[in-house]
């Protein structure tokens, strides 16, 4: 005979086929349902029944039912990535939940994804010829989902922390020694973005963060300009955009030569709105194409800044290389890591020195002489 319990806190019966049944419900966003656990023994029902109940208390009722991989990844993306990221960061996570995701996990029910569908995933995706970088992205936006369907108590456990993502290759960088940055900023004189390539290698900004300056970022008389912004694209179209973390927002201190860049960049601007008149659209920005609109990264790489490596004599490197180059020669010339952080906007200085350890000189012979001292 089955004992009488509070409303909600569940029953154990015995069935005609002999084992033990017990039912209890839960609270769920769609209203009241009803839960059923099975077992050969009275007692093991009984536990499997308080650990229920004591989870429900605690708020832990995972209880994805019929809900698919895809019907979930899609709520997620609606309900909470869309209002919490940045556009176009946004986007990113769209496509890797479009391209990668659904197509290989999404009829899988969320409740039954197991760290062998995850492991398979990324396995197919590498044999596909998806670089590790790439996999490891996919794996990002799956575990970011994942957990947000742990704090929902949908599932008990997040599984892609069982599954192992492939460990991307650093991307090997290309610094321009001192004597080739000579050589290129040599080239760069007289060019209309010439300001724009000499504040690349004196202060190390970001591509995107240089072509979002405004005027009323930059203080002349004071040799400062202050990050604000980035340049992003959303929907095909660029636009301007928060910067690419908290930190990336900074104020940073001109060396002479970029401030008389800025300031002939500033003449030759004026002047040319003038002769363009209402063809010009002025947006403030400080770089700009021939008409006052945005720059197409792009565009610039391939128009502007792989002819002036050439001119220079110069290999082919990234435009981001310039970021690089800044902070090997701050670094050669024993500038403290913490204020490189700065200058370029890291999050934390152990990006910077994880980036750039091998470069810090003596870092090995001054460890080694410190040991010594100290024991001697």
């Amino acid at each position: 005979m089955s004992r009488k319990r509070g409303n909600g806190e569940g029953s154990i019966t015995k069935r005609k086929d002999g084992r033990y049944m017990a039912r209890y419900t839960v609270h769920t966003a769609k209203g009241l349902k009803r839960k059923t656990i099975y077992g050969r023994k009275r007692e093991e029902v009984r536990d499997k029944l308080a650990k229920a109940l004591a989870d429900q208390v605690d708020g832990l009722v995972f209880d994805a039912g019929t809900l698919t991989v895809g019907e979930y990844l899609e709520t997620w993306l609606r309900d909470v990535d869309k209002d919490t990221v940045r556009e176009s960061t946004y986007e990113r996570h769209e496509n890797v939940v479009n391209l990668h995701l659904v197509p290989a996990l999404g009829r899988i029910k969320l409740s039954k994804l197991n760290p062998a569908h995850v492991q398979g995933l990324y396995r197919e995706r590498l044999e596909s010829g998806l670089a590790p970088a790439t996999v490891q992205k996919i794996h990002a936006v799956l575990h970011k989902a994942l957990s947000q369907a742990v704090r929902w108590s949908l599932v008990p456990r997040n599984v892609t922390e069982a599954a192992k993502a492939p460990r991307p290759t650093a991307e090997e960088m290309h610094p321009l020694s001192r004597e080739e940055t000579r050589r290129f900023l040599d080239a760069v004189q007289g060019d209309r973005l010439e300001a724009l390539y000499v504040l690349a290698v004196h202060t190390g900004m970001r591509q995107g963060e240089m072509l979002a300056l405004k005027w009323e970022d930059v203080d002349l008389e004071n040799a400062v300009v202050r990050v604000r912004r980035t340049l992003t694209r959303s929907g095909g179209r660029f636009s301007l955009g928060d910067t690419k973390t908290k930190k990336s927002r900074r104020t940073i201190h001109l060396t002479e030569a970029a401030v008389q860049a800025l300031r002939r960049h500033l003449a030759c601007q004026m002047e040319y709105m003038q002769c363009l008149g209402d063809l010009y659209k002025d947006q403030g920005l400080i770089f700009t194409t021939d008409t006052g609109k945005t720059i197409n990264p792009s565009n610039l790489r391939q128009r502007s800044f792989a002819p002036l490596l050439k001119q220079a004599r110069l290999p082919k490197i990234r435009f981001h290389d310039l970021r690089h180059t800044c902070a090997t020669l701050l670094f050669s010339r024993n500038v403290h890591p913490k204020y490189v952080q700065e200058l370029l906007g890291h999050a934390s200085i152990s990006i910077t020195l994880d980036t750039y350890s091998h470069v810090i000189p003596g870092m090995g012979d001054q460890t080694a002489q410190a040991m010594q001292d100290a024991l001697s």
